[in-house]
Order: structure tokens, then sequence, then C-alpha cells
């Protein structure tokens, strides 16, 4: 009987440490250290020299270790105070997503995505935050008496809005498009075009884009001498299907109406598919104009009229905002601009 010699395992690489950095480029741990938390006091020379060491090695941070020094979590969330159907349905909320992961890539900070539209989901999410196992909280849709804000600040986590906050005392961070000069020149232009009849689909009035939108469109009628008609207000959820239900109950309360400004894209592609029930041609018998220029836009048919929200200027502006808060800043506030993207629907 042959004897066979027992193989032995192979043994696994152990991952390089910052030891391990800091002996291939020839400087201290410490310096390592300084480079990984933002470079400050570290000359170019030793920069270079550990980044590239870094990179040879492959060495991965370890978050779990630099929480314990920094008292810090290594991330941030982004929480969206409606339901996970309405985040998958709305393109508007993983445009946002995109632009915020990526810059927070930026400054190697992963995102939590967190839903709480819901009381079981915000009971659930309460201990996460209040815990501080996220450093800040980047806070999408806050409607008029959400409770998220008040926990955030019991919970001294840092945050920033997107969007106004409505009905909140004291100072919040928060980054918006203008909503109300948005649906001001939206309403203008059809106006200008000609029309005389013009109806509004409003969006929620328990959130900023719906109080002020529909405030810029009773602006500018009254600019124009027209008397504020209830009939061709309509107001829905920034959903499809309201959109829908909405165009057809303005058609049949006020059918001599030649145009409508819609306060989201998704409601107005729904309006698009209302009218065209009715055998009324777009821009024809009645022109539409939406707002968000997202992907719903380019893909109606007709292509649609609408504001363009500046998306990635929101992303980088709250990740900013939000960076400089943990960083022990104060709150702050933007609002940019929102430009009239002009296509066939009106």
């Amino acid at each position: 009987m042959t004897e066979t010699t027992p193989q032995r395992r192979p043994r696994h690489k152990r991952p390089p440490t910052i030891h391990d950095v800091a002996a291939h480029a020839g400087v201290s741990r410490g310096t390592v250290s300084r480079v990984l938390q933002g470079g400050h006091n570290v000359s170019p020379a030793s920069q270079e020299a550990v980044n590239a060491a870094i990179r040879k090695l492959g060495y991965v941070v370890n978050r779990a270790a630099r929480s314990l020094v920094t008292q810090r979590a290594g991330s941030v969330a982004f929480l969206l105070s409606e339901t996970q159907d309405r985040f998958f349905a709305d393109p508007n909320f993983t445009t946002l997503l995109r632009g915020c992961t990526q810059a927070l890539a930026e400054h190697d900070i992963p995102l939590v995505l967190i839903t709480a539209g819901t009381e079981a989901e915000r009971r659930r999410i309460t201990p996460f935050l209040s815990g501080h196992h996220v450093d800040g909280v980047l806070l999408i849709s806050s409607h008029r008496g959400s409770p998220m804000v008040e926990h955030l600040r019991r919970a001294e986590l840092p945050f920033v809005c997107c969007g106004k906050p409505l009905g909140q005392r004291g100072k919040v961070s928060y980054v918006a498009a203008d909503d109300h000069e948005g649906a001001k020149d939206m309403v203008r232009y059809m106006l200008e075009s000609g029309r005389r009849r013009v109806a509004t689909i409003a969006g929620p009035q328990d959130s900023p884009g719906g109080v002020e939108r529909l405030a810029g469109y009773r602006e500018v009628l009254a600019e124009h001498g027209l008397a504020p008609d209830d009939r061709l207000v309509a107001i829905g959820d920034y959903s499809w299907a309201s959109g829908e239900s909405c165009m057809h109950e303005l058609l049949t309360r006020a059918p001599d109406l030649d145009a409508v400004f819609v306060a989201s894209d998704l409601m107005a592609g729904g309006a698009l598919a209302a009218i065209e029930r009715t055998g009324r041609s777009v821009p024809g018998d009645i022109a539409v104009g939406g707002f968000d220029d997202s992907p719903v836009a380019s893909t109606a048919r007709p292509p649609l009229t609408t504001m363009r929200q500046p998306w990635d200027r929101i992303s980088e502006t709250m990740v900013r905002q939000l960076l400089a808060q943990i960083d022990g800043e104060g709150p702050a506030t933007v609002i940019l601009p929102t430009e009239l993207v002009v296509r066939e629907s009106s």
C-alpha cells in the first residue's frame, strides 16, 4: 500500500494593512492616516507615495476600525418619506438617488437607501437613526406634518431636505428648484403663445412643489387680467393615474380649456392619455406643459414641453451641504433656477 502525503490547504493571503502601506511608501503610519482623512499637513510627495502604495497593494480602508477612532459611521442615508411603490414609479427619485450616490462617491462615502412612507417603516428606522448608524441624512419628499424632520432634530443628526420643508419652525437646511418662478415661466409661455383658457393639475398641497407651483400659476393669470376659475384647477398626487383622472375631471368641468400646466411630467403623461381618449389633439386643441424634465418628458407622445429641474446640481449641493453640517457648519438654504424646455406638446 502506498503512503500518500496529505495535501496542505492553500494559505489565504492576508489583506494589506495600514502598516504595509506605510512601509511600502516609506512614511509613518500617522502620515498614511492623515492622507486617508483628507491629506491635511501632508507634503505632496508623501501624499503621492501613499496613494501609489494604496493602489499597488490594493489596500481597502477598514471602516469599522476608522469609526472607532473618528466616532463616525462613515455613511449617509438617502431617506425617502414615500412608499416603496412610489420610489420605483417616479423617475425623479431614482435620478436623485443616482446623483447623490455619485457625489458621495467622490468622498468615498457609501449611501444607505431607506424608505419611510408608512408608520410601520418609520417605527423600524427610528432606532437605526437614533443610534447614529449614519452620519447624516438626505431627506427626500418632505410633506407638511412629516414627523421625520422633528425626529432627525431630536436624534441630533445632520440633515438636508430636498425641497423647502413646509410648516417647520427654526432653521432647516434645504436645496430646492425654484418651483414658483418655474411655474410662472411655463404659464406665461402658454399665454404668450395665444392660449386663453389655461388649466392646471397641481401637486399635493402638503408638498412644497404642490404649493409653490399652484401659486405661480395663479400669479401669472392675475398678471394677465384673468379671473381665477376653480373649474380650471385640479389637485393630483404626482402619479400617472392622478394626472389621468384629474385631466378627465378638468375636461368635464371646462371642455373649452385650451392648455394645461401639469405640476409633474409623470402626471402630464397621464393627462396626455386622457386627452387622447377624448379625440382631442395635442397641441392643436390643447397644449400641455409639465415640470421636471424627467425621462417621461422626452419619451411622451408628443414629446413634452416642460420645466427642467437641475437634478445634478440639486444632488451635488445637497451632498455638499450635508458634509459641511457633519463637519460642524450650520444649516443653509439654496434655491436653484429652472429652465423652460420647449418640445412638441406646447
